[in-house]
């Protein structure tokens, strides 16, 4: 279709309202300080879900809950032996972070998923829509937990992976919220990937390029993986701050500070040659019963992630930051441990959903930029099990994992429009 002869919106005002109190029920339940949090596995995360099945159950829509205790939503009544469309997102959110993050994806499959029910649509293949669980790595310290079990991609020692702030094991919480945990810490698939076409997902944007560039809709071209550690130190020897020489120290915090200040000189080398690539410390800090005005500090922990689309940048940077390492700890007495490396890897869209979204958003009339995802998603876990996977950003002022995310339902009813016509009226993507 051409500007001159537009596909037809779908929704109205009465999906829009229905958006918004699904929105405003999910953020009551979890409301924090500041902000929402609903921990992975949690109550909280359960009672999001349920929010959504009640919502679904409503509009005639069957809903059940797989062996990994995610949320599938589905029509009655599909399309038999053919390879469904799978649309979703997360329930969960980080500590204190925004309500929209994870949600909107969840809300607008359900939206559409209602749609094609109440307007009798033949549907060519059968679609479902997951809440998926445990998306964030806050929680457990790994990300995509829902989605990498489905695939039998969490291992026993993830399973012992410890809740940040109870200590209690992954596996308790997932037991708890009815997940197979034999089936899952045996490494079984919970899923036959080729009973999946595809995957998308709609999520807001985690940025600010969609609004500096006054565009509602993005099409995701690509999603950067990641490399973590999340507890690693570095150790010196603690001493009186008044008493010993700077040739003489070992001082921890000093030998940090280094090494983040010589990555952020490669990282800005590497970015200026135009590889694509971030690096933070989002965790450092002496500990509180020791440290001391007066004390030359002898042991800082830190986190250290670095992210990019391409593995190979990822795994050379790492192994950039061991030499930096090797070179501070001679010449400042001091030692570094990482501790457990964390990899998730980076993802390709498919380019076949992207074309096809471009395309809908130009019949409808919708303003769109083509962005690259500096954050991970599930979209990636499905990408890298072979489903063609697509993902669909909404313009998100404030950023995400942010109290103050400031996504536009006018913006949001736009992207909903683009997945729902995707699902339902396009030609099929090979499968």
């Amino acid at each position: 279709m051409g500007p001159d002869n537009p596909m037809r919106p779908v929704f109205d005002r009465a999906d829009r309202e229905q958006a918004a109190e699904l929105f405003e029920a999910v953020r009551r339940i979890s409301a924090a300080r500041v902000g929402v949090t609903r921990p992975s596995f949690s109550e909280v995360e359960t009672a999001a879900m349920n929010v959504i099945a009640e919502a679904a159950a409503s509009a005639g829509l069957a809903t059940r809950h797989d062996a990994a205790a995610n949320l599938v939503i589905e029509m009655p009544g599909q399309p038999a032996g053919k390879a469904a469309y799978w649309m979703g997102s997360h329930l969960d959110s980080v500590p204190e972070g925004g309500n929209y993050d994870g949600l909107a994806g969840v809300v607008a499959g359900l939206l559409c998923l209602a749609k094609a029910r109440r307007l009798g649509i033949a549907l060519r293949r059968p679609l479902a829509v997951l809440g998926l669980r445990g998306e964030e790595s806050a929680w457990f310290g790994k990300p995509y937990l829902g989605s990498y079990a489905l695939f039998g991609k969490l291992s026993p020692h993830d399973l012992e992976r410890r809740q940040r702030d109870t200590g209690r094991p992954l596996a308790e919480y997932m037991e708890k919220a009815g997940a197979d945990v034999r089936r899952i810490a045996a490494g079984e698939p919970l899923v036959d990937a080729q009973s999946i076409a595809g995957w998308l997902e709609l999520h807001i944007e985690q940025g600010p390029i969609m609004v500096a560039r006054e565009a509602p809709v993005g099409v995701v071209t690509g999603i950067r993986g990641n490399l973590r550690h999340l507890s690693a130190v570095c150790r010196g020897a603690a001493g009186h701050s008044g008493a010993v020489p700077r040739w003489l120290r070992k001082d921890a915090v000093f030998a940090l500070a280094e090494l983040l200040m010589r990555l952020d000189e490669n990282w800005q080398a590497l970015n200026s040659r135009g590889v694509d690539l971030v690096v933070t410390s989002g965790i450092v800090g002496t500990d509180p019963r020791q440290h001391s005005i007066s004390r030359i500090p002898g042991e800082v922990s830190f986190s250290l992630e670095i992210r990019s689309q391409s593995l190979e940048t990822l795994e050379a940077f790492y192994q950039l930051v061991l030499v930096e390492c090797a070179g501070i700890e001679k010449a400042r007495g001091v030692k570094f441990d990482f501790g457990e490396r964390v990899l998730s890897e980076p993802a390709l869209i498919d380019r076949e959903w992207a074309a096809r979204l471009r395309r809908i958003c130009g019949a409808l009339q919708y303003p769109y930029i083509d962005i690259p995802s500096g954050a991970g998603h599930d979209a990636a876990t499905f990408a890298n099990h072979g489903i063609p996977a697509g993902m669909i950003f909404i313009r998100n002022d404030n950023g995400s994992h942010n109290p103050d995310e400031k996504m536009d339902l006018d913006d949001f009813m736009m992207g909903t429009e683009v997945l729902y016509q995707a699902v339902t009226s396009e030609p099929e993507a090979p499968r």
